[in-house]
């Protein structure tokens, strides 16, 4: 399972809330909510797009901190 806790912030950071994003990405906030709390994958092309300078701007080197940090469980 992976942590979106840094992605959450740069959505916020972009776009302010999480439903201005889903706006600007074609999706429902519900299908949003699902993709960044796990229970509906990421695919390769919503990476592709929300990493973009025109969404997210995030750098090819920075997107496993964004989309591929594994959350960690203690126990």
């Amino acid at each position: 399972m992976f942590d979106y806790n840094k992605l959450t912030g740069r959505i916020i950071e972009k776009f302010g809330t999480r439903k201005a994003f889903a706006k600007a990405t074609g999706y429902s906030e519900n299908t949003i909510s699902k993709k960044l709390s796990g229970k509906t994958p990421i695919s390769t092309n919503d990476i592709t797009e929300w990493s973009s300078p025109s969404f997210l701007d995030i750098k090819y080197s920075e997107i496993p901190d964004y989309f591929f940090k594994l959350k960690v469980q203690v126990d």
